[in-house]
């Protein structure tokens, strides 16, 4: 019998398919991990050419505006002066269901928004709840692959669906953070106006002297965070699957606004190593009783818009849209989402997606790219390369403002699980629920888990025990089955 191994698509042998290519252990991920190009490549040009995720959504326009400058922390200049509204477009989807599902079902739903700056788009991707279930973009494929419908039977619910879910994250104890939370109320809701985000990765905000300071973004619903139980959210998705969408629209046409107020947490890079956990792990959330929550503006949401297609389905977001005064932490989620969510646009949309109107930047843009389908920009210039001495000659320098601070970094190459095995953070979560709300939590597992294949209840009951000793117990005893 020939042994079979891990290969690439060209059938060199692949080591290790799991841990991206990082320098040292928190260093940054380098662009010749062939490895985690390709997955994360072969993965965007999975679907023809609804998302991959995030397939269904809806979208509005509206403004943000600062409390105050911000210039202490960052030189972004959409946070600098609180007589400036900065103009958005923020679309709400669900991760895991396809375009025809129901805005009701248990899933993560995202929030992202686009800041139309006059420095640049600035699009700024987050999630409903507050956690990643992982730790490095190379197993997102994998993730994805385990919530979607299987490819035998392209069936949805049912044991094979459930054992395929509960088996990937059984095996991803990090995943355990994300669990609490999917499976508790905050996983079915009806509204978009009444969810909230979070940035989920740690980013950096810069200032004018080029210090640094970490940041995680949380956006707060103005009209209170609402979710729905269970047996609601079935019912509606048989008998109104399009409620949320359907509640934005009806919402911002009747002439009211739907409002929501920005707030950071911050920490300072050199008192990273002197934390209690790891600040740029995106499975764990920082406790606000540490890292308490600063107001930073609101966003104003009044307009839908004019054509569905034209701007809620052909708008793109990506986490490389940033502007001078925020840039990136050595997060391994975040690095590994600067590349493929543009890409991911080239393949549905087209290269020159950014051209379309809801994409495309205030700021005019000034470089040597061209041709491509559907290209409408051009430029007159004979000289479409660089260095030259002809239209014009060499363009002007960009300015100081826009320069990121150097920064030096050193250690082994290599693939690597990052450190550390703080995998049952969810336990103070879990103790600090209501007696309703943990009754709720069990409940909504069970409705899940109790489909999946024994061996593989059992590991999850191993990490609800590790979790919290009651927790697991309670889960044990509904599946019958002795931890």
């Amino acid at each position: 019998m020939v042994k079979r191994y891990l290969t690439s698509n060209q059938g060199t042998p692949v080591g290790d398919d799991q841990h991206s290519l990082t320098v040292g252990e928190r260093g940054p991920i380098l662009l010749t991990d062939t490895v985690y190009l390709e997955k994360i490549a072969q993965f965007d040009r999975e679907r023809i050419p609804e998302r991959a995720f995030h397939a269904k959504g809806a979208g509005a326009y509206g403004y943000f505006v600062p409390y105050r400058s911000f210039a202490s922390l960052t030189k972004a200049g959409f946070l600098q002066d609180p007589e400036k509204a900065t103009p958005v477009f923020t679309r709400f989807s669900l991760a895991g269901g396809s375009s025809g599902g129901a805005d009701t079902v248990r899933d993560v739903r995202g929030f992202a928004v686009k800041f139309y700056t006059e420095e640049g788009n600035y699009d700024l991707i987050c999630n409903h709840i507050p956690v990643f279930p992982l730790r490095d973009p190379l197993q997102f494929p994998d993730f994805v692959h385990a919530v979607k419908p299987d490819p035998i039977a392209n069936i949805r619910g049912g044991p094979i669906a459930a054992s395929r879910f509960w088996d990937f994250v059984s095996l991803r104890p990090e995943s355990m953070n994300f669990l609490i939370y999917l499976f508790s109320d905050l996983g079915t809701v009806r509204s978009y106006r009444t969810i909230p985000g979070f940035g989920i990765n740690t980013y950096k905000w810069v200032n004018l002297r080029g210090e640094e300071t970490y940041i995680r973004y949380y956006w707060e619903p103005c009209a209170g965070v609402e979710y729905i139980d269970s047996k609601t959210a079935a019912h509606l998705a048989g008998t109104d699957p399009d409620v949320a969408s359907r509640d934005l629209f009806d919402t911002l046409a009747a002439g009211n606004s739907v409002e929501f107020e920005m707030r950071v947490q911050t920490i300072k890079p050199e008192l990273e190593c002197e934390q209690p956990f790891d600040i740029l792990d995106p499975t764990l959330i920082w406790p606000e009783h540490m890292y308490p929550l600063i107001p930073v503006g609101r966003m104003v949401l009044n307009k839908n818009p004019e054509n569905f297609f034209a701007e809620v389905e052909q708008s793109a977001f990506s986490p490389a849209a940033i502007v001078p005064g925020i840039g990136f932490s050595n997060d391994r989620i975040l690095q590994g989402r600067i590349f493929p969510y543009g890409d991911t646009q080239r393949y549905r949309i087209g290269p020159n997606y950014l051209e379309l109107p809801v994409n495309m930047p205030r700021h005019p843009v000034d470089n040597k790219m061209q041709d491509g389908p559907m290209r409408s920009g051009y430029s007159t210039d004979i000289a479409n390369y660089l260095p030259n001495t002809l239209s014009g000659g060499m363009p002007a320098e960009a300015p100081e403002k826009g320069n990121p601070p150097q920064e030096y970094i050193s250690g082994c190459v290599g693939r690597q699980e990052i450190a550390g095995d703080d995998y049952y953070q969810p336990g103070c979560t879990y103790r600090n629920m209501s007696g309703p709300e943990k009754n709720r939590l069990v409940s909504n597992i069970m409705e899940s888990l109790s489909q999946a294949y024994e061996p593989i209840q059992r590991r999850m009951i191993d990490h609800f025990m590790r979790t919290d000793q009651e927790f697991g117990c309670r889960i044990a005893q509904k599946l019958s089955l002795i931890p």
